[in-house]
């Protein structure tokens, strides 16, 4: 009978810490499906793609994947990178990848 008063202060406690800091956004990597041109990124990257401690490889790969395919690309508005696309391919950078790959996204 004890362990209930333990028990209900512990989720008592649990429910009164802060969320954890929203990751940011997972990268659009349009369905993963071949493209003749590429869309803009809506949001800059976040934690789970800048924070070490935070990166998953279920959601960098499908980065990696889509740059590595579709970076020397244009965009499919005509339009000139943005500093949220050219924010995403310095993550791809940043995770090692050529950047020969995104040298139209970041000059």
């Amino acid at each position: 009978m004890r362990t209930i008063p333990a028990l209900a202060c512990c989720l008592l406690i649990a429910g009164c810490s802060a969320a954890p800091p929203d990751p940011g956004p997972v990268f659009d990597n349009e369905g993963n499906q071949p493209v003749s041109c590429m869309k803009h990124q809506q949001a800059e990257p976040g934690a789970r793609y800048r924070d070490p401690d935070r990166i998953r490889t279920d959601e960098t790969l499908p980065l990696l994947r889509y740059y590595t395919s579709n970076g020397r690309k244009t965009y499919c508005d005509g339009a000139a990178p943005s500093d949220v696309d050219r924010a995403w391919a310095g993550v791809y950078v940043g995770l090692g990848a050529a950047r020969a790959n995104v040298t139209g996204v970041l000059g």
